[in-house]
């Protein structure tokens, strides 16, 4: 098992540093070089997460029935497919289709199909890989973000995605040779189609389960508006693009401290309170960003902060399903759940961006954000003690 989960941990920092983190440092480089409105380039960015978000259904159940070594694999080679399209995109409908295809490598390369993958292999262990590899993949926009703007400053941001094309490369051998273990079908009752399985339609319809969803919707909605949105925040709030950069990096450092945090200080306490607790402190910190414009080193540091919040998201998100139903059909069912959550992201950095112009700045659209985040804490439930979790199958040590 440590050698799944050390493979998962070098691709998810790699796959969230290129996929991901990359776009919002060279996103007003892009706008400026090419005069491409930023309206457009974060709305071609936000297709790309709704087409991770609907193709992540189906890989959830691939996941479950056949396990994680061609899904990761084949998420791989398109990823790299898509960042050199990407780097080569003479107009902005070419831009559009290249992300488009970029949306698909990242339903098989990022949390989805890794939480999947170590859920189904952990067993008994399993809290404790998953924050191994969130731990490190929390990482991705510190080494990344400013990575990327170094690049950036010294070539064109085509360059600068060709070089990162040639570093998610890597990934490809790690997958096919690392996620080779025998693999368990995790399939049951929830195996078949929404629409004409009657079981797994009680769970979709589940008070508990349709609140939950919509909970972690509307936080992962305000959560990943934060992250995109942080640059242009910061920048109206007159820090420079390699100071605002730095400050996204250190955010994701928060990350990993947020995660280190979870499983000894946070795992004693119950899923609900657990939930209520993180959105409630990403909400805090999203306003506090929105109101502190000066220092620089106390921007950091509430940057930092929301990192910290965001990671313990990651964590509560990968845990919600197994936590109050167990690792059956995990696939499936946290395929429902992350693809709502992934659908929210998506649709984050364009709205987020429409909400800044309708409100009259990043600051007022974070106090938004804010209450946003603050709203989701009342959808949470508690969990119905009579839905007895299934214990997790015994996987590869």
């Amino acid at each position: 098992m440590r050698g799944v989960v050390a493979v998962l941990c070098a691709t998810e920092i790699i796959s969230w540093g290129i996929l991901f983190y990359a776009f919002p440092v060279l996103s007003t480089t892009i706008r400026d070089t090419e005069d491409w409105s930023l309206t457009w380039l974060v709305a071609c960015f936000t297709a790309a997460q709704l087409v991770a978000a609907a193709a992540g259904l189906w890989v959830g159940r691939r996941i479950d029935s056949h396990g994680p070594r061609s899904v990761m694999t084949a998420g791989s080679c398109l990823g790299v497919v898509a960042v050199v399209l990407i780097a080569a995109a003479p107009n902005l409908p070419s831009f559009l289709l290249a992300w488009l295809l970029a949306g698909v490598a990242m339903s098989g390369t990022l949390y989805a199909p890794a939480f999947a993958a170590v859920t189904g292999w952990a067993g008994d262990q399993w809290v404790k890989a998953l924050t191994a590899v969130t731990l490190v993949a929390g990482l991705a926009s510190t080494v990344f973000a400013p990575i990327t703007a170094v690049l950036v400053d010294h070539v064109s941001w085509r360059t600068t995605y060709v070089c990162l094309a040639v570093v998610l490369v890597g990934t490809i051998p790690l997958h096919w040779l690392g996620l080779a273990a025998s693999w368990t079908p995790l399939t049951g009752h929830l195996a078949g189609s929404v629409l004409h399985d009657p079981a797994r339609r009680r769970v979709v319809h589940q008070p508990e389960f349709v609140l939950l969803v919509a909970a972690m919707t509307l936080g992962g909605f305000c959560v990943y508006a934060v992250v995109v949105n942080l640059v242009p925040l910061l920048i109206q709030h007159g820090l420079t693009t390699t100071e605002a950069a730095v400050a996204l990096g250190i955010g994701g450092a928060g990350q990993v401290v947020g995660r280190l945090f979870y499983r000894p200080v946070l795992i004693r306490y119950s899923a609900r309170v657990r939930t209520v607790g993180t959105l409630g402190a990403a909400s805090l910190t999203t306003l506090a960003l929105a109101v502190v414009h000066q220092p620089v080193l106390v921007v950091c540091a509430l940057s930092f902060a929301a990192g910290t919040a965001r990671g313990i998201f990651t964590l509560i998100q990968a845990t919600a399903v197994s936590d109050r139903w167990g690792t059956h059909d995990f696939g499936a069912r946290n395929g429902i759940l992350s693809g709502a959550v992934m659908a929210a992201a998506a649709f984050a950095p364009w709205v987020g961006t429409l909400l800044a112009s309708a409100v009259g700045g990043y600051a007022a659209a974070f106090v938004v954000l804010a209450l946003g985040c603050l709203g989701a804490t009342a959808l949470v439930r508690p969990h119905d003690p009579a839905a007895e979790p299934v214990p997790a199958p015994n996987g590869p040590r």
